[in-house]
Formats: structure tokens, C-alpha cells, sequence
């Protein structure tokens, strides 16, 4: 079976973007480039929202992106796509398909495909959904060594707790740290 990934930025205080949608405190370097290379090449499924699917397709396939970051680039105009939006009439990013809904069906048939790793990047509004709905195995938490004070919650409107087990850490240079966590479900034993 694959696994559903969530991979994100955020604060020390909890936000992935500012009260504007603004990500201009993200450290972006080598080492996080690395993490980013590694986790594409272990999956061929990305999930977005709306938000981020607009913000992405507006950077990754211009010559800027694939100049700078070709590995990345390649990567992420390549991989198939799934952006859920009830609001945009179509999707013009290669190997993106348009769902207006994110059902429990959906996500467990995608699931059940053979294939690597699907992650979902940005799109707080899906992570929050599929944690809800208890489809995430794996979260990636890039915690940037800032407190921004306000903006978007990572997670927003998750009803009650949801215990995590600690898998592993990586510290990079510039302070970002790579927190690896798996659900504990109430019938697991913590590993």
C-alpha cells in the first residue's frame, strides 16, 4: 500500500504561511533542496489545493525554476498532480488532473494503486482534511527556525487529538529541522 505523506514548512509558532499567504521566510538551501529531491524521487503522486496549486504552477515550469533548481523542477513537472478545487474550471500543469472532491473513497483507491509515496505539499486546507479524516501516515514538518507572530495555521480545524510517534529528526545548517512523524492510532503501539 502507499503512503500518504504530508510535507510542510512552518514556524516555530505554528504557521505554514504568513496572515497574507506570504512564504518569503522560508530557508531554501542546499540541504533543503536534498530533502526535496529525495522526497520527490520517492513518490509519483502530488496532492494540492487550489492555493498552492496556483502558486506552484506559476513557478515551476517558468525557465527561472528549471534554471535554478532542475532537479526539483523536473520533478515537479513531471509527477502526476491531483488539485482539489471546487472553484477553477480546469488545470493547465503537465500531469494534473482537477477533482472537486477529496473523499475518504478517493484517497483510500489512490492508496490501494500500486506506486511510491503521494504526497501533499502546501495545501494546509487538504493535510488538515486527510488528518480529519485519518488517511495520513506520515507527516514531514520542516520547522524553520522562526516565530512569524501571525498567519496560517498548519493545521486548522482538527476536532480533538491526534498522538504522534517521533520517527526521526534531521537538523540542517541553517536551523530548519525535519521532524518525521507517523499517527499513532488508537489500537498501535507506540515503536
Amino acid at each position: 500500500m502507499r503512503k500518504l505523506i504530508v510535507s510542510n514548512l512552518a514556524t516555530v509558532d505554528g504557521f505554514f504561511a504568513g496572515p497574507n499567504r506570504e512564504i518569503d521566510w522560508f530557508i531554501v538551501d542546499k540541504e533543503f533542496i536534498s530533502y526535496s529531491e529525495k522526497m520527490l524521487n520517492s513518490a509519483d503522486l502530488l496532492l494540492f489545493g487550489r492555493i498552492t496549486y496556483q502558486v506552484m504552477v506559476s513557478y515551476w515550469p517558468t525557465q527561472h525554476a528549471i534554471t535554478n533548481d532542475p532537479v526539483v523542477a523536473e520533478r515537479m513537472n513531471n509527477l502526476a498532480k491531483i488539485v482539489f478545487s471546487k472553484t477553477l474550471q480546469g488545470v493547465e500543469w503537465n500531469n494534473t488532473k482537477l477533482a472537486t472532491q477529496c473523499t475518504i473513497e478517493e484517497i483510500e483507491t489512490l492508496k490501494q494503486q500500486p506506486g511510491k509515496d503521494i504526497v501533499v505539499l502546501g495545501s494546509a486546507q487538504i493535510a488538515s482534511a486527510l488528518t480529519q479524516l485519518g488517511l495520513v501516515d506520515e507527516y514531514r514538518i520542516i520547522l524553520n527556525p522562526l516565530i512569524l507572530g501571525a498567519g496560517k495555521p498548519l493545521f486548522g480545524g482538527i476536532d480533538g487529538r491526534l498522538p504522534l510517534q517521533l520517527l526521526r529528526s534531521a537538523t540542517h545548517k541553517s536551523g530548519n529541522l525535519i521532524l518525521y512523524y507517523r499517527p499513532i492510532k488508537s489500537n498501535q503501539e507506540v515503536r
